[in-house]
């Protein structure tokens, strides 16, 4: 394949690649807790030695290409939103909540808690809500609830339990496994500094307009790209036809 062709590939799957992240971020611009994330690109040179029928000086010539450097994940906090929900919680600062899922333990910054048949605090999937001592269960003897910034649960009763909240030595070293959640081989951390807000949600960190923009901009440079290929490809066909019509 021609080179002009392989370069543009490859800023065109690059530019693919972008699209597909910026998507993911516009459709969880409303979901608590969500991180942004971007593309990271870097270029990649590769010397390419002349053709075996040159003749005359001829030396290697580099080829730039587009490599796909990884995803990078905006860790910056969302906006506060009061929802008055006292199961609706959200962490001010660093740190993670912990839940129990078939596949082991995952975390969170989604905080929209609710309680479930057996009295259990679990998020939207169902999973458990993990506290000191395993899920947190509560009883309709034990009324209002009330949570603490420390992460305390307390109702009519006295005290129900204690919500863990943890941190990581790098938070690039989380995956996103979907439904919000993330998993990570790291050892967690205990009181990582972060405080609960009860009747909060954190917001995503998605800011829509600039999504938008960028999207606009990768828009064109994919049209571009797309434009150069079809020139490069009539090129081609131009020059197969004239070449076919040369006397042996």
């Amino acid at each position: 394949m021609d080179n002009a062709l392989l370069i543009n590939l490859s800023g065109q799957l690059s530019a693919y690649q972008a699209m597909d992240v910026i998507a993911n971020n516009l459709a969880n611009m409303s979901t608590p807790g969500f991180k942004r994330e971007g593309m990271q690109f870097q270029e990649y040179l590769e010397n390419v030695p002349p053709a075996a029928t040159a003749t005359g000086l001829q030396t290697s010539q580099p080829l730039a290409f587009v490599q796909n450097g990884g995803v990078f994940r905006d860790v910056s906090e969302g906006p506060m939103n009061k929802t008055g929900d006292p199961l609706d919680l959200a962490i001010a600062g660093s740190g993670f909540f912990q839940v129990q899922t078939p596949n082991g333990v995952r975390y969170t910054r989604d905080g929209h808690f609710q309680l479930d048949a057996q009295g259990q605090i679990v998020d939207d999937n169902g999973y458990p809500l993990i506290g000191d001592g395993g899920p947190i269960t509560v009883t309709p003897q034990d009324g209002n609830i009330y949570i603490a910034t420390d992460g305390t649960v307390s109702g009519a009763q006295g005290q129900i339990g204690t919500i863990k909240i943890v941190g990581f030595a790098s938070q690039a070293g989380l995956s996103q496994q979907g439904s919000n959640l993330y998993a990570t081989s790291q050892q967690p951390q205990a009181n990582p500094g972060g405080l609960i807000q009860q009747g909060m949600l954190e917001g995503s960190n998605v800011q829509p307009i600039m999504e938008m923009s960028t999207m606009i901009k990768i828009m064109r440079k994919y049209q571009m790209m797309a434009a150069l290929t079809k020139s490069q490809q009539q090129l081609q066909t131009q020059a197969i036809d004239k070449l076919g019509t040369v006397q042996p």
